[in-house]
């Protein structure tokens, strides 16, 4: 099980499902998201994932069944989709023998990639709501 922490939800995900980085996840072939917090702060982004990390394989398959307990592949409810992972692909493949962020701007996705709705990838108030109630329920539950 895969996680980890990025300033792009859409486009990291593409990644792993593209396979461009050859790391964890190409060699376990994790590229299904089945669960995602989000955070205004990195650095409250950042210790989460450190905790997670240190969380028991159980507790965190018990996170994911509470909030997706088929554990379906959420990458089409944040926009990423053939099209998008195809792109891309295409963009990792024109760069290639570049370090991973050279010619993106800085992580930003170049021009010639399509983009999701800003809105895709925003949590509605009520969503950012229930998931910090759910927060607030694992951390008093450990």
């Amino acid at each position: 099980m895969y996680v980890g922490v990025t300033n792009d939800l859409v486009r990291r995900v593409a990644e792993h499902k593209a396979k461009v980085n050859k790391g964890f996840t190409y060699k376990y072939n994790a590229d299904k998201l089945v669960y995602f917090e989000q955070y205004q702060l990195m650095t409250d982004a950042i210790a989460r994932e450190k905790q997670l990390k240190n969380w028991k394989r159980e507790w965190k398959n018990a996170l994911i069944v509470k909030e997706n307990p088929e554990w379906k592949d959420l990458s089409e409810s944040i926009g990423v989709d053939e099209e998008y992972i195809d792109a891309v692909k295409s963009h990792y493949q024109g760069i290639a023998g570049q370090a991973r962020n050279d010619g993106m701007n800085g992580g930003v996705m170049p021009e010639d990639l399509p983009t999701p709705e800003k809105g895709i990838i925003a949590l509605e108030k009520e969503a950012i709501k229930k998931l910090k109630e759910k927060n607030k329920e694992i951390m008093t539950d450990e």
